[in-house]
């Protein structure tokens, strides 16, 4: 069944340009990669399609105020400013929704505007799905999204929400028994 989901998610720019200079695991020595104020908070709505057992198709707009360099663009003021992602992905489930939990891998295509400059990139991540109640889910979601334009950063994607079903499951039709002899 399709599915609506709402997302709280938490970009992080500053550990993705860490791992990029100094390498995942002095960043992980370090900790810093776990302290929320270095990351910026924004808000997903998310439209999800089985495509089969183990397939899901997501699509999802995202909406946070950053404040990060885009390479070779003007030099305007340092404020935080609107960033309007959208993403086309694929999440490969380990397990079905019938099970309570199912791990998944996800990878996809994305585009972003933020300043006037728009970029791509690609979303490559793992999550959780927690079954909550029948075709309601809970997911969690962490991405490296990496760039595929010269406007776009590296940086690092965290969600959190809630899906459900946009139609009710049509319910089985059961055929009469069959006419007395």
């Amino acid at each position: 069944l399709p599915s609506l989901g709402i997302h709280f998610v938490l970009n992080d720019f500053v550990t993705a340009a860490e791992i990029r200079a100094n390498g995942l695991s002095n960043v992980l020595r370090d900790k810093q990669f776990s302290k929320v104020k270095r990351m910026a908070p924004g808000l997903a709505i998310s439209y999800l399609q089985g495509v089969s057992k183990h397939v899901d198709f997501g699509a999802t707009l995202t909406g946070s105020f950053v404040d990060y360099d885009v390479a070779n663009s003007q030099n305007l003021a340092k404020r935080e400013q609107l960033l309007l992602e959208a993403a086309a992905t694929a999440n490969v489930k380990l397990l079905s929704d019938k099970y309570a939990l199912s791990p998944f891998i996800t990878a996809g295509i994305g585009a972003h505007s933020y300043r006037r400059s728009f970029g791509a990139y690609l979303p490559l991540g793992v999550g959780l799905q927690l079954r909550i109640a029948d075709g309601v889910f809970g997911i969690a979601n962490m991405q490296y999204r990496v760039p595929v334009t010269d406007k776009a950063v590296y940086h690092l994607y965290h969600s959190i929400g809630l899906a459900a079903p946009l139609v009710k499951k049509p319910e089985p039709v059961i055929p009469p028994p069959p006419p007395p002899v």
